[in-house]
């Protein structure tokens, strides 16, 4: 979950919050300090898929080939492979059956995009398996995305309940709503680490990838996946914030 410095800023300036409690102030600088660790993962993960992304490997299959192989070796033919733009957009979206590659990887005949398009079409095997956590992600993806849109303004105007009338109802209805954020971030860390447990299983096995090219894929993978990690990490904290700044603020 993102910082919201001005969410603070406006908080900061109601009564009563001129002091923050200590555990207060540690979680805010545990936030700031998941932020720098999450920058610094997702570039790492880019300057890995860039290097990735010019070595080739001897099979010669693009992205978008290496998807349709796969699928067509997990016996899933109701699935399309298609193009989406962007640099690292790649996804599978269940709800049309389609594993969208982006531009660095469909037409890539790369390291990275074996590994890429493998990982999608580890989540489409998922799907074709009924796999629980990726059912239950799915499940949560429209709760997430409306109270993720209104939980900070929830917060706010619940704080300024709290200063007025000690109500403290309103608050943790916002905080729950962080909550949900925080579970999808959670459900979200099997999904993807099983999606790339596939994903190598098969170009291994497959031989689609051998050797250093195998090791390189699953260098690539693994940075990716951290950064699901971190985001987890991130919304967690960002609750736990919220809960302790309410508490600390509460009327004697």
């Amino acid at each position: 979950m993102a910082i919201q410095p001005l969410f603070v800023l406006l908080y900061a300036g109601l009564p009563g919050t001129a002091n923050y409690p200590a555990s207060t102030l540690g979680m805010w600088v545990l936030i700031i300090v998941i932020g720098i660790i999450g920058h610094l993962v997702h570039a790492r993960l880019e300057k890995v898929f860039a290097k990735y992304s010019k070595v080739e490997f001897p099979g010669g299959l693009t992205g978008a080939e290496v998807a349709e192989k796969m699928l067509r070796d997990n016996r899933i033919h109701d699935v399309v492979v298609t193009h989406v733009k962007g640099q690292l957009t790649d996804h599978y979206n269940p709800a049309t059956k389609t594993v969208n590659l982006s531009d660095s990887v469909y037409s890539s005949r790369s390291v990275a995009a074996a590994a890429v398009a493998a990982h999608e079409c580890g989540h489409a095997i998922q799907h074709a398996q009924e796999y629980g956590p990726l059912k239950l992600r799915s499940q949560l993806v429209p709760v997430t995305y409306y109270s993720s849109k209104i939980a900070m303004g929830v917060i706010l105007a619940g704080l300024l309940l709290m200063t007025a009338t000690n109500n403290e109802l309103l608050c943790w209805i916002g905080v729950g709503m962080v909550g949900v954020s925080a579970l999808f971030s959670i459900v979200t860390l099997p999904v993807e680490y099983n999606a790339s447990e596939r994903a190598m299983a098969w170009l291994t096995s497959s031989r689609t990838l051998t050797g250093v090219q195998a090791d390189q894929a699953r260098e690539a993978l693994r940075w990716a996946a951290r950064t699901y990690l971190v985001a987890a990490l991130s919304a967690i904290a960002a609750m736990l914030y919220y809960v302790l700044l309410i508490l600390g603020n509460r009327r004697d």
